[in-house]
Protein backbone atom coordinates (compact mmCIF):
# COMPACT_ATOMS: atom_id res chain seq x y z
CA UNK A 1 0.00 0.00 0.00
CA UNK A 2 1.31 3.23 -0.88
CA UNK A 3 1.50 5.96 2.32
CA UNK A 4 1.93 9.61 3.10
CA UNK A 5 3.53 8.98 6.17
CA UNK A 6 1.25 10.89 7.73
CA UNK A 7 -0.75 7.52 9.85
CA UNK A 8 0.26 4.86 11.91
CA UNK A 9 3.81 4.10 12.69
CA UNK A 10 5.60 0.68 12.89
CA UNK A 11 9.05 1.18 13.83
CA UNK A 12 11.44 -2.30 13.77
CA UNK A 13 14.93 -2.03 15.83
CA UNK A 14 16.77 -4.86 13.62
CA UNK A 15 19.54 -4.04 16.33
CA UNK A 16 17.72 -4.82 19.25
CA UNK A 17 16.67 -8.26 17.22
CA UNK A 18 20.24 -9.07 16.99
CA UNK A 19 21.08 -7.64 20.17
CA UNK A 20 18.32 -10.64 21.82
CA UNK A 21 19.48 -13.24 19.35
CA UNK A 22 23.22 -13.11 20.48
CA UNK A 23 22.17 -12.88 24.33
CA UNK A 24 20.13 -16.08 23.25
CA UNK A 25 23.68 -17.26 22.14
CA UNK A 26 25.13 -17.07 25.30
CA UNK A 27 22.39 -18.89 27.12
CA UNK A 28 22.28 -21.52 24.60
CA UNK A 29 26.50 -22.22 25.28
CA UNK A 30 27.36 -25.17 23.51
CA UNK A 31 24.27 -25.62 21.56
CA UNK A 32 23.65 -24.32 18.17
CA UNK A 33 21.13 -21.13 18.11
CA UNK A 34 19.12 -21.13 15.64
CA UNK A 35 16.14 -18.54 14.80
CA UNK A 36 12.41 -19.18 13.85
CA UNK A 37 11.12 -16.40 11.90
CA UNK A 38 7.38 -18.09 10.33
CA UNK A 39 4.69 -15.54 10.14
CA UNK A 40 6.76 -13.12 8.41
CA UNK A 41 9.09 -12.77 11.40
CA UNK A 42 6.60 -12.39 14.21
CA UNK A 43 5.36 -9.48 12.37
CA UNK A 44 8.14 -7.49 11.99
CA UNK A 45 8.84 -8.46 8.19
CA UNK A 46 11.00 -11.54 7.03
CA UNK A 47 13.63 -10.67 4.97
CA UNK A 48 14.49 -7.46 7.15
CA UNK A 49 14.98 -9.72 10.34
CA UNK A 50 16.34 -12.62 8.87
CA UNK A 51 19.30 -10.14 7.11
CA UNK A 52 19.72 -8.91 10.68
CA UNK A 53 19.88 -12.39 12.03
CA UNK A 54 22.32 -13.67 10.00
CA UNK A 55 24.21 -10.96 10.20
CA UNK A 56 24.38 -11.50 13.99
CA UNK A 57 25.84 -15.06 13.25
CA UNK A 58 22.34 -17.10 13.00
CA UNK A 59 22.39 -20.09 10.36
CA UNK A 60 19.74 -21.97 11.14
CA UNK A 61 16.26 -20.93 10.15
CA UNK A 62 12.77 -22.23 10.83
CA UNK A 63 9.62 -21.51 9.29
CA UNK A 64 6.00 -22.77 9.21
CA UNK A 65 5.37 -23.15 5.20
CA UNK A 66 7.53 -23.69 2.06
CA UNK A 67 6.22 -20.13 0.71
CA UNK A 68 8.00 -18.75 3.70
CA UNK A 69 11.01 -20.92 2.90
CA UNK A 70 11.42 -20.06 -0.63
CA UNK A 71 11.09 -15.92 0.50
CA UNK A 72 13.75 -16.54 2.86
CA UNK A 73 16.21 -18.74 0.41
CA UNK A 74 15.83 -15.66 -1.84
CA UNK A 75 17.16 -13.26 0.76
CA UNK A 76 19.58 -15.98 2.61
CA UNK A 77 21.12 -18.15 -0.09
CA UNK A 78 23.60 -20.24 2.03
CA UNK A 79 21.27 -20.56 4.89
CA UNK A 80 19.75 -23.94 6.49
CA UNK A 81 15.92 -23.32 6.56
CA UNK A 82 13.69 -26.04 7.80
CA UNK A 83 9.66 -26.09 7.56
CA UNK A 84 8.41 -26.73 10.64
CA UNK A 85 4.83 -27.85 8.87
CA UNK A 86 6.63 -30.77 7.50
CA UNK A 87 6.91 -32.04 3.81
CA UNK A 88 3.72 -30.63 2.06
CA UNK A 89 1.72 -33.64 -0.42
CA UNK A 90 3.64 -33.49 -3.79
CA UNK A 91 5.83 -30.14 -2.98
CA UNK A 92 9.09 -32.34 -2.75
CA UNK A 93 10.17 -31.15 -6.28
CA UNK A 94 10.10 -27.52 -4.42
CA UNK A 95 11.88 -28.65 -1.26
CA UNK A 96 14.69 -29.66 -3.41
CA UNK A 97 14.50 -27.34 -5.17
CA UNK A 98 14.51 -24.29 -3.23
CA UNK A 99 16.87 -26.65 -0.61
CA UNK A 100 14.54 -26.60 2.27
CA UNK A 101 14.62 -29.17 4.55
CA UNK A 102 10.94 -30.64 5.19
CA UNK A 103 10.47 -31.54 9.57
CA UNK A 104 9.23 -35.05 8.50
CA UNK A 105 6.44 -35.93 10.80
CA UNK A 106 4.28 -39.05 9.55
CA UNK A 107 4.96 -41.84 7.95
CA UNK A 108 3.31 -40.49 4.51
CA UNK A 109 5.76 -37.57 4.65
CA UNK A 110 8.46 -40.30 4.80
CA UNK A 111 7.47 -42.53 2.36
CA UNK A 112 7.03 -39.51 0.02
CA UNK A 113 10.42 -37.95 0.91
CA UNK A 114 12.24 -41.46 0.63
CA UNK A 115 10.66 -42.23 -2.85
CA UNK A 116 11.91 -38.76 -4.19
CA UNK A 117 15.30 -39.69 -2.84
CA UNK A 118 14.95 -43.06 -4.68
CA UNK A 119 14.07 -41.12 -7.74
CA UNK A 120 16.83 -39.11 -7.69
CA UNK A 121 19.66 -41.36 -6.45
CA UNK A 122 20.38 -38.44 -3.71
CA UNK A 123 19.58 -38.76 -0.05
CA UNK A 124 18.29 -35.21 0.10
CA UNK A 125 18.16 -33.52 3.93
CA UNK A 126 15.53 -33.44 6.28
CA UNK A 127 14.85 -33.45 10.09
CA UNK A 128 12.56 -36.00 12.03
CA UNK A 129 9.51 -34.08 14.12
CA UNK A 130 8.37 -36.33 16.78
CA UNK A 131 5.31 -35.82 18.64
CA UNK A 132 6.15 -36.02 22.66
CA UNK A 133 3.10 -34.79 23.92
CA UNK A 134 0.81 -31.95 22.10
CA UNK A 135 -0.51 -33.81 19.62
CA UNK A 136 -0.04 -31.52 16.62
CA UNK A 137 2.49 -32.66 14.20
CA UNK A 138 4.59 -35.52 14.84
CA UNK A 139 5.70 -39.43 14.86
CA UNK A 140 4.23 -40.75 17.45
CA UNK A 141 6.80 -42.78 20.12
CA UNK A 142 5.89 -46.22 18.97
CA UNK A 143 6.34 -45.32 15.14
CA UNK A 144 10.32 -45.28 15.91
CA UNK A 145 10.87 -49.19 15.33
CA UNK A 146 8.91 -48.17 11.14
CA UNK A 147 10.57 -44.67 10.97
CA UNK A 148 14.23 -45.84 11.87
CA UNK A 149 13.21 -49.06 9.31
CA UNK A 150 12.10 -47.27 6.63
CA UNK A 151 15.32 -44.80 6.66
CA UNK A 152 18.22 -47.80 6.99
CA UNK A 153 16.62 -49.83 4.37
CA UNK A 154 17.55 -46.66 1.96
CA UNK A 155 21.06 -45.60 3.82
CA UNK A 156 19.07 -42.12 4.82
CA UNK A 157 19.81 -40.57 7.58
CA UNK A 158 18.27 -37.29 9.26
CA UNK A 159 19.74 -33.86 9.55
CA UNK A 160 17.84 -33.40 13.01
CA UNK A 161 15.26 -35.02 15.35
CA UNK A 162 12.99 -32.53 17.21
CA UNK A 163 10.09 -32.34 18.83
CA UNK A 164 8.40 -29.32 20.59
CA UNK A 165 7.46 -28.12 24.49
CA UNK A 166 3.82 -27.67 24.93
CA UNK A 167 4.19 -25.76 28.50
CA UNK A 168 8.03 -24.72 28.71
CA UNK A 169 6.39 -21.20 29.59
CA UNK A 170 5.58 -22.49 32.69
CA UNK A 171 8.85 -23.86 33.84
CA UNK A 172 7.43 -26.12 37.09
CA UNK A 173 4.29 -27.65 34.92
CA UNK A 174 4.91 -31.68 34.65
CA UNK A 175 4.45 -32.13 31.30
CA UNK A 176 8.13 -30.24 30.20
CA UNK A 177 9.21 -33.35 32.44
CA UNK A 178 7.43 -35.89 30.39
CA UNK A 179 8.26 -34.81 27.05
CA UNK A 180 12.03 -34.36 28.15
CA UNK A 181 11.88 -38.15 29.46
CA UNK A 182 10.18 -39.04 26.15
CA UNK A 183 12.27 -37.03 23.58
CA UNK A 184 15.48 -38.56 25.43
CA UNK A 185 13.82 -41.83 24.60
CA UNK A 186 13.73 -40.99 21.27
CA UNK A 187 16.84 -39.37 20.42
CA UNK A 188 18.88 -42.40 22.19
CA UNK A 189 17.20 -44.12 18.93
CA UNK A 190 19.05 -41.90 17.19
CA UNK A 191 22.69 -42.28 17.73
CA UNK A 192 24.90 -39.22 16.19
CA UNK A 193 21.84 -37.30 15.54
CA UNK A 194 21.63 -33.48 16.26
CA UNK A 195 18.66 -33.36 18.49
CA UNK A 196 16.48 -30.05 19.14
CA UNK A 197 13.50 -29.40 21.05
CA UNK A 198 14.09 -26.39 23.18
CA UNK A 199 11.92 -23.05 22.25
CA UNK A 200 12.30 -19.81 23.75
CA UNK A 201 11.27 -20.77 26.98
CA UNK A 202 12.66 -24.31 27.25
CA UNK A 203 16.14 -22.36 25.94
CA UNK A 204 15.57 -19.90 28.91
CA UNK A 205 14.34 -23.21 31.51
CA UNK A 206 17.19 -25.65 31.94
CA UNK A 207 20.42 -26.96 29.88
CA UNK A 208 18.86 -30.49 30.29
CA UNK A 209 16.56 -29.09 27.14
CA UNK A 210 19.06 -27.21 25.27
CA UNK A 211 20.43 -30.86 23.01
CA UNK A 212 22.00 -29.87 20.27
CA UNK A 213 20.00 -26.82 19.09
CA UNK A 214 17.82 -24.38 20.74
CA UNK A 215 15.07 -22.41 18.50
CA UNK A 216 14.32 -19.44 19.72
CA UNK A 217 11.01 -17.36 18.46
CA UNK A 218 8.88 -14.92 20.25
CA UNK A 219 12.40 -14.06 22.65
CA UNK A 220 13.84 -12.88 19.68
CA UNK A 221 11.36 -10.20 18.75
CA UNK A 222 11.01 -9.01 22.78
CA UNK A 223 8.25 -11.07 24.15
CA UNK A 224 7.92 -13.06 26.99
CA UNK A 225 8.69 -16.24 27.32
CA UNK A 226 8.23 -17.34 30.39
CA UNK A 227 5.37 -16.78 32.76
CA UNK A 228 5.99 -15.01 35.94
CA UNK A 229 9.03 -14.03 35.24
CA UNK A 230 10.81 -10.59 34.58
CA UNK A 231 11.20 -10.73 30.34
CA UNK A 232 14.91 -9.81 29.74
CA UNK A 233 14.71 -9.16 26.02
CA UNK A 234 15.59 -5.93 24.60
CA UNK A 235 11.94 -4.71 22.58
CA UNK A 236 11.91 -4.95 19.13
CA UNK A 237 8.79 -3.53 17.97
CA UNK A 238 7.63 0.06 18.46
CA UNK A 239 3.80 1.39 16.73
CA UNK A 240 2.72 4.82 17.39
CA UNK A 241 -0.48 6.45 15.90
CA UNK A 242 -1.77 10.04 15.42
CA UNK A 243 -3.72 12.16 17.55
CA UNK A 244 -6.57 13.16 15.56
CA UNK A 245 -8.96 15.18 18.07
CA UNK A 246 -8.88 16.05 21.68
CA UNK A 247 -12.28 16.95 22.97
CA UNK A 248 -14.67 17.11 26.34
CA UNK A 249 -16.74 14.54 27.17
CA UNK A 250 -19.45 14.82 30.44
CA UNK A 251 -20.20 12.89 32.86
CA UNK A 252 -22.96 9.80 32.30
CA UNK A 253 -22.00 10.04 28.42
CA UNK A 254 -20.56 6.47 26.67
CA UNK A 255 -17.75 6.08 24.71
CA UNK A 256 -17.52 3.87 21.32
CA UNK A 257 -19.49 1.36 19.99
CA UNK A 258 -21.87 -0.51 22.22
CA UNK A 259 -21.74 2.18 24.81
CA UNK A 260 -19.44 -0.22 26.62
CA UNK A 261 -17.86 2.42 28.53
CA UNK A 262 -19.37 5.46 30.22
CA UNK A 263 -17.39 7.98 31.76
CA UNK A 264 -18.19 9.09 35.35
CA UNK A 265 -16.62 12.63 35.78
CA UNK A 266 -15.92 15.16 33.20
CA UNK A 267 -13.07 13.83 31.14
CA UNK A 268 -11.06 15.08 28.12
CA UNK A 269 -10.67 12.53 25.14
CA UNK A 270 -7.93 11.99 22.66
CA UNK A 271 -8.86 10.37 19.55
CA UNK A 272 -5.99 8.47 17.53
CA UNK A 273 -6.19 6.87 14.03
CA UNK A 274 -5.59 3.04 14.42
CA UNK A 275 -7.84 0.43 14.89
CA UNK A 276 -8.37 -3.57 14.98
CA UNK A 277 -7.98 -3.26 11.36
CA UNK A 278 -4.49 -2.57 11.58
CA UNK A 279 -4.23 -5.47 13.85
CA UNK A 280 -4.69 -3.84 17.26
CA UNK A 281 -6.91 -6.60 18.78
CA UNK A 282 -10.51 -5.48 19.50
CA UNK A 283 -10.08 -7.45 22.99
CA UNK A 284 -7.91 -4.80 23.93
CA UNK A 285 -10.63 -2.32 24.60
CA UNK A 286 -11.59 -0.69 28.02
CA UNK A 287 -15.03 -1.10 29.20
CA UNK A 288 -16.95 -0.55 32.83
CA UNK A 289 -16.33 -4.02 33.62
CA UNK A 290 -12.83 -4.42 32.68
CA UNK A 291 -9.91 -2.36 32.04
CA UNK A 292 -8.22 -2.57 28.78
CA UNK A 293 -4.97 -1.88 27.35
CA UNK A 294 -2.92 1.24 27.83
CA UNK A 295 -1.08 4.00 25.68
CA UNK A 296 2.05 6.86 26.33
CA UNK A 297 0.91 10.11 26.33
CA UNK A 298 3.56 12.63 26.52
CA UNK A 299 5.48 10.95 29.11
CA UNK A 300 2.20 9.22 31.26
CA UNK A 301 0.67 6.27 30.57
CA UNK A 302 -3.29 6.33 29.76
CA UNK A 303 -6.35 4.05 29.69
CA UNK A 304 -8.26 3.05 26.50
CA UNK A 305 -11.81 4.45 26.64
CA UNK A 306 -14.26 2.18 25.01
CA UNK A 307 -14.19 -0.45 22.48
CA UNK A 308 -11.44 -0.47 19.67
CA UNK A 309 -13.05 -0.22 16.60
CA UNK A 310 -11.57 -0.55 12.77
CA UNK A 311 -9.71 2.88 12.19
CA UNK A 312 -10.11 4.34 15.47
CA UNK A 313 -9.20 4.16 19.59
CA UNK A 314 -9.87 6.18 22.32
CA UNK A 315 -7.87 7.24 24.71
CA UNK A 316 -8.79 9.06 28.63
CA UNK A 317 -6.30 11.86 28.87
CA UNK A 318 -8.21 13.76 31.52
CA UNK A 319 -5.31 12.38 33.94
CA UNK A 320 -3.00 15.10 32.22
CA UNK A 321 -4.41 17.85 33.27
CA UNK A 322 -3.16 21.10 31.47
CA UNK A 323 -0.74 19.09 29.75
CA UNK A 324 -3.06 18.29 26.94
CA UNK A 325 -1.70 16.74 23.78
CA UNK A 326 -2.75 18.03 20.58
CA UNK A 327 -3.75 17.03 17.08
CA UNK A 328 -0.85 15.48 14.97
CA UNK A 329 1.03 14.31 18.04
CA UNK A 330 2.49 10.50 18.01
CA UNK A 331 1.04 8.27 20.93
CA UNK A 332 2.90 5.12 21.95
CA UNK A 333 0.94 2.04 21.69
CA UNK A 334 3.66 -0.87 21.95
CA UNK A 335 7.04 -0.01 22.34
CA UNK A 336 9.58 0.65 25.49
CA UNK A 337 6.84 1.67 27.53
CA UNK A 338 3.96 0.10 26.34
CA UNK A 339 5.46 -3.59 26.04
CA UNK A 340 3.62 -5.89 23.99
CA UNK A 341 3.10 -8.12 26.79
CA UNK A 342 1.59 -5.49 28.57
CA UNK A 343 -1.16 -5.15 25.35
CA UNK A 344 -1.53 -8.92 25.29
CA UNK A 345 -2.65 -9.02 28.72
CA UNK A 346 -4.85 -6.54 28.94
CA UNK A 347 -6.52 -8.42 25.69
CA UNK A 348 -6.30 -11.79 27.42
CA UNK A 349 -4.37 -13.19 24.74
CA UNK A 350 -0.42 -13.70 24.23
CA UNK A 351 2.04 -11.83 22.78
CA UNK A 352 2.30 -14.01 19.61
CA UNK A 353 -0.75 -13.06 18.73
CA UNK A 354 -0.62 -9.53 18.91
CA UNK A 355 2.47 -8.96 16.81
CA UNK A 356 2.07 -11.40 14.38
CA UNK A 357 -1.77 -9.27 13.67
CA UNK A 358 -0.06 -6.17 13.03
CA UNK A 359 -0.44 -6.32 9.22
CA UNK A 360 -2.02 -2.82 9.03
CA UNK A 361 -2.19 0.41 7.54
CA UNK A 362 1.44 1.33 8.97
CA UNK A 363 4.47 3.47 7.52
CA UNK A 364 6.84 0.65 8.23
CA UNK A 365 10.24 1.81 9.58
CA UNK A 366 13.23 -0.36 10.37
CA UNK A 367 16.68 1.08 12.44
CA UNK A 368 19.30 -0.23 13.60
CA UNK A 369 20.01 -3.15 10.76
CA UNK A 370 22.79 -4.44 8.47
CA UNK A 371 20.58 -3.33 5.74
CA UNK A 372 17.28 -1.44 5.01
CA UNK A 373 14.44 -2.82 2.89
CA UNK A 374 13.24 -1.41 -0.46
Amino acid sequence: MTTTGLGGRLTVDLGALARNWRALDKVSAGALTGAVIKADAYGTGLVPAALALSAAGAMFFFVATPDEGVALRGALPKAHIFVLDGLYPGAAELYVRERLMPAIASLEMLEEWLAHCVKHGQAFPAAFHFDTGMNRLGFRHNDVPVVRQLSEQLGFQPQMVMSHLACADSPAHEKNRTQLALFQAVVQQFPNIPASFANSAGLMTGREYHFQMVRPGIALFGGRAVNGRKNPMSPVVTLEAPILQVKEAKTGESVGYGASYTIDRDSRLAVIGLGYADGFLRSISGTNIRAGGRALVRGQLVPIAGRVSMDLIVLDVTELGDNLPVPGEMVELLGPNVSVDDQADAAGTIGYELLTALKGRYNRTYVGGPERPK
